[in-house]
């Protein structure tokens, strides 16, 4: 493990990614309440295309964990390794923000992605 930032690589430390997983953990959470009571309660369709919010930000808290990748910071074009919230830094080379910037918008994409099977699911449950 790196405690440095690599451009298109890694932005954060332990602490944000820490949040960023307390972030995944809380969506995962509605989105499985969503799952257990549009059935129950028969919610129409337009109700379970909410479970997209949950389930982005459910897939984004996790993606931006597992990967040590802030895409909030990628696009500002911050990072935070350290051990510490609030510690950001600024990227100064332009290719590497570009490369940070790819990173996010990918991260991005698999969030939605993942979002759209949710509810895809909702959707089809009785």
């Amino acid at each position: 493990m790196t405690s440095t930032s690599v451009p298109g690589v890694c932005n954060i430390g332990p602490a944000e990614r820490r949040q960023r997983r307390q972030l995944g953990w809380t969506g995962l959470v509605f989105v499985v309440l969503g799952l257990v009571c549009f059935p129950l309660f028969g919610a129409p369709d337009w109700v379970r295309v909410l479970i997209a919010i949950p389930a982005a930000l459910a897939a984004n808290g996790f993606l931006q964990s597992a990967m040590h990748f802030c895409v909030g910071f990628a696009m500002r074009g911050l990072y935070n390794m350290g051990a510490a919230l609030g510690a950001e830094e600024n990227v100064m080379d332009a290719a590497q923000r570009r490369a940070d910037q790819k990173k996010g918008a990918l991260i991005m994409l698999y969030s939605v992605a993942l979002a759209a099977a949710v509810v895809v699911i909702a959707v089809l449950l009785p």
